[in-house]
């Protein structure tokens, strides 16, 4: 009866080691909580573009992975790419910003 108890609890135990260790981030893939910061962070950013008038929202892909904010897509100058650039470096939680932006 121990031997069977001390089994159960050890299958267990290594059953949530490996669960615990598959929600684990490394330096390629985020942890289940910095993909929901991430998530977060994107809604942010796109929320501050579609706020300012000179930008506008439809034309800028925003991604996020720890941390690091990409913008994409096509804007009119490079007056907006800048603005955009700026008030994505203002929300909280974005620790840099990429620029892909191309002007049209």
């Amino acid at each position: 009866m121990n031997k069977r108890f001390f089994l159960r609890h050890l299958v267990m135990v290594l059953l949530l080691a490996v669960f615990m260790a598959g929600c684990a981030g490394t330096r390629t893939s985020e942890s289940t909580g910095e993909y929901m910061d991430n998530s977060v962070i994107t809604a942010k950013v796109k929320a501050a573009i579609l706020e300012d008038p000179m930008l506008k929202v439809f034309q800028i892909n925003v991604e996020s992975f720890k941390g690091e904010v990409q913008l994409s897509g096509f804007v009119d100058s490079a007056q907006a790419a800048a603005r955009a650039v700026q008030i994505t470096r203002r929300v909280e939680g974005v620790t840099s910003v990429k620029n892909s932006l191309v002007i049209k």
